[in-house]
């Protein structure tokens, strides 16, 4: 590898993850703060309906699993389940559920997107961000199905291991992340860096609402509702 290309690994895969990191936490804190009229989902359910329930169901779901899958996948170390899983089996399970959990959410996203970009009334109420970080995750998700295809040529685990020590060692704030991508092929870098990207720009788009899980609902005493006499 030439030293730009050492510089440039050293700079998205040990560098930009703790700025994005602050920007995500630190963003989002002053969007609370100071723009919580701001702080919504945003849905344009009302304005179109046709096919909503489907894509979004779709979507959802499948970033859902997604986003879980990935957060344990990525940052449980390898000691840990070592014992009583290999590797490889490990793979096998994540391109099986990631494979479908990808499909539904390319699926759903790309019929969301469709749908903001050609409906007039969904396009009228819709900001330039609110495309863009759809779209984003879109082809995102894209990007991780490409990613399967890469991983079947190798079914021993090695790659998995090694970007989840990248992770980790980021995370945990390890040290020397950078060096294990030296050798990482490019649409896994792709796939990361578009993934941190999405991370930089969440403050500032409709996806701050995760934050705002209503587990209160789940706990809440059912509402009466009688009917006028």
């Amino acid at each position: 590898m030439s030293a730009f290309g050492t510089y440039l690994d050293h700079l998205i895969y040990g560098y930009y993850p703790y700025l994005v990191g602050t920007v995500f936490l630190v963003g989002s804190l002053l969007r609370y703060d100071h723009g919580q009229f701001t702080w919504k989902a945003g849905s344009s359910q009302m304005l179109s309906s046709k096919n909503m329930r489907l894509a979004s169901n779709l979507f959802h779901v499948g970033i859902i699993v997604i986003f879980f899958g990935h957060l344990f996948g990525m940052l449980t170390p390898h000691w840990v389940y070592s014992p009583f899983l290999h590797a490889g089996t490990k793979q096998l399970l994540a391109i099986v559920v990631g494979g479908i959990a990808g499909a539904m959410c390319l699926v759903g996203g790309a019929m969301l997107l469709h749908r903001r970009i050609t409906n007039p009334r969904v396009r009228a109420s819709s900001s330039i961000m609110d495309t863009a970080i759809l779209g984003l995750i879109v082809f995102q998700a894209f990007l991780g199905m490409i990613t399967i295809i890469f991983s079947l040529g190798h079914m021993d685990g090695e790659m998995m291991v090694t970007l989840s020590s990248w992770a980790q060692s980021i995370v945990f704030f390890g040290g020397g992340a950078a060096a294990y991508m030296e050798n990482v092929s490019w649409i896994y870098k792709l796939h990361i860096f578009l993934g941190l990207t999405i991370i930089l720009l969440f403050p500032f788009s409709r996806l701050v609402h995760v934050w705002s899980i209503p587990l209160g609902y789940i706990t809440r005493r059912y509402q009466i509702v009688r009917k006028r006499g």
